[in-house]
Order: structure tokens, then C-alpha cells, then sequence
């Protein structure tokens, strides 16, 4: 008896070490955890609040003269870039990644009106600071929401466009029934290392999980157990509804920059989808194989690279599938 519970303790114990990190509670500055690049900030009143915009610029190895902007998605920051960078700034590409207000080490306002027109303005006040005008802009997920709308608000300043497994291909509320800001909150409250870790697995990775995704869940994760945790539940929340109510399926073919798009076709991301009733409506949702072929329709001059056996993210799960067809669009 006591060999059998002394086998139950030692697993249970086991279980545990794997499935959480023994890393420091992070800040919800992120000023404890360091990116792989030298970080600056921009301080901007906004919405009548004083807020710091965090962001790295890396300089090109040899230059050619041409700035590429990485847009991050929801469940990430800049520092997922980390490949991506190295290899464009390899090729001569001054690289500029800033952490969104809400995100990373920028700053978590409270009752902050989150849209993407405003972190459109954000980031392009990043680019007036750095005296850029002409970008190559390139967004994942979240961000290439965010990129699509960067593209339609100023046009005049994206010389070419990337979108990496976009969200936003479909319009998740037509189907979907409406979350609450509230009910997304308290949800974000119960988020941990396991449930999130489940999720990615699932989600992401087809159940492969490689120890490098360890990284992802603990930004995500390892503020959960700060003090001020509750309000970067609050702007997970709210970045949720913008998702959720600001389409951009209906603009596509008002983009009018040459567009690529990198679509993991296994990707089966779609907003809602748990919360449909009908299995039949949700087994629709989120079919990148097919969305990447329609949104290419759409938008006049594009082009389509898909990565078959590949999720939500390209760049982390087959960066070399996903970095040859970049620069050689980038060229």
C-alpha cells in the first residue's frame, strides 16, 4: 500500500513539473523577461492616458535600403518573431516589431477602446518616430487583421503586403453567437499553463508538441499569478470582442498593394466556434484550405504560397517552408 501511493505521489509530482515551468511570475510590463533584441518605447497620450509602445527596430546586416514591419498575433508578442527577424535582416532588411498597446511589454490601459484603426494609428506612430515612410508589412493572425486594415488606412505607405494565416478570413458573428466582454473576462481570470497548453496543442501544433512551444505558453501564462493579472484579462477580453466585431472579409478587394499570403492549410482557427450549436455549421468554420483560395479571389493583385500539414503558425512550426516564399516575394 504504501509502495502504490508513494508511485501515485511520485507521477502526480512528475506530471506537475512537466506540465508547469518552475519560471518566475512575469510583470505585466513583461520588464522580467527579456527579448532576443534591445527594446525602445514610445511614449504616447492616447485616449487622454499616457501610454509606453514598446517595439524593437534591428538594424539590416548589409542594408538595401528597405524596412520590413512584423505585426504580432493575440496569444503572442514580438519576441515570436525572433527567426523571422534574423533571417530578414541576413537579406538587408531593417526590421521594426512593436508590441501592441494591450500586448507585451507595451503598456495595459484600462477602459481603453480597442480598434483596429486605433492600433493602425499606434503603429504608424512608431514608423513617424522612426522618421519611416515606405514599409513592407507583414501580419499573423490577429496581425494580419491588423495588417489588412494598416494597408486600407494608408495605402500610400506599404509598398508590399504579407499575411500569414490570417484570422478574419470569414465572419465569425454571422454564425456565431455574440461572448460578452464580461464572459471573456472571467474566462481569461481561469487561464493557466494547462489549459493553455491544451489549446496550442490542439490547435495549433496537431498534437506534435515540440519543447521550443514552451516559450508561447508561458508569455501567455506566466503573468496569471501577478497582482495585476486582472487587467491584462481585461484587455484579452477586449482584443477578443474587436476580433470578434471588426471584420475585414468585406475589404479585401479594396487592398490595392501587392499582396502575399502564406496559409498553413491544417489551420482550423475560427472565433466562436465552440459556441455554435449546430456541429454541422461549426465544422464549416475555420477551413483554411478553402479560405486562402477564396481571400487570393479577392484581392486584385495577390498571391497564395499554401503550406499543406501546417497550422496557425507558419513560422514557428516550418520556418523553412514558410521564409523562402517570403523573400523571395519581398525581393
Amino acid at each position: 500500500m504504501k509502495q502504490h501511493t508513494f508511485l501515485i505521489l511520485f507521477f502526480a509530482v512528475f506530471q506537475t513539473a512537466f506540465s508547469q515551468p518552475d519560471r518566475p511570475v512575469l510583470d505585466i510590463m513583461l520588464t522580467n523577461y527579456e527579448y532576443p533584441f534591445e527594446m525602445h518605447y514610445l511614449d504616447m497620450n492616447n485616449q487622454n492616458q499616457q501610454l509606453k509602445m514598446a517595439y524593437m527596430d534591428v538594424a539590416a546586416k548589409n542594408p538595401n535600403g528597405k524596412t520590413v514591419v512584423l505585426l504580432h498575433g493575440k496569444n503572442f508578442n514580438g519576441a515570436y518573431w525572433k527567426t523571422t527577424i534574423e533571417a530578414l535582416a541576413k537579406e538587408g532588411y531593417r526590421v521594426i516589431v512593436p508590441d501592441q498597446i494591450g500586448f507585451g511589454k507595451s503598456s495595459k490601459p484600462v477602459g481603453y477602446q480597442f480598434t483596429f484603426q486605433q492600433l493602425a494609428q499606434n503603429t504608424k506612430a512608431v514608423l513617424e518616430e522612426l522618421d519611416i515612410d515606405k514599409i513592407y508589412l507583414l501580419g499573423h493572425s490577429m496581425g494580419g487583421m491588423l495588417a489588412t486594415r494598416f494597408a486600407l488606412m494608408y495605402p500610400e505607405r506599404v509598398e508590399k503586403l504579407v499575411l500569414e494565416n490570417p484570422i478574419g478570413l470569414e465572419d465569425w458573428k454571422v454564425v456565431a453567437p455574440y461572448t460578452s466582454i464580461n464572459s471573456n473576462y472571467q474566462k481569461e481570470l481561469k487561464a493557466d499553463y494547462e489549459t493553455t497548453k491544451k489549446y496550442q496543442l490542439g490547435s495549433y501544433y496537431d498534437n506534435q508538441w515540440k519543447t521550443d512551444y514552451d516559450e508561447w505558453v508561458y508569455l501567455l501564462t506566466g503573468w496569471a499569478k501577478h497582482p495585476d493579472y486582472p487587467i491584462v484579462a481585461m484587455n484579452n477580453a477586449q482584443t477578443s470582442d474587436m476580433i470578434f466585431t471588426q471584420p475585414v472579409v468585406y475589404e479585401f478587394q479594396n487592398i490595392k498593394v501587392p499582396t502575399l499570403l502564406i496559409i498553413g492549410t491544417r489551420d482550423r482557427t475560427a472565433i466562436g466556434k465552440d459556441n455554435v450549436k449546430d456541429p454541422e455549421v461549426a465544422a464549416k468554420m475555420g477551413q483554411y484550405q478553402l479560405l486562402g483560395k477564396e481571400t487570393q479571389k479577392r484581392i486584385a493583385d495577390s498571391q497564395l504560397v499554401e503550406l499543406d500539414n501546417v497550422g496557425h503558425l507558419p513560422h514557428i512550426e516550418a520556418f523553412d517552408r514558410f521564409i523562402t516564399p517570403l523573400k523571395e516575394f519581398l525581393k
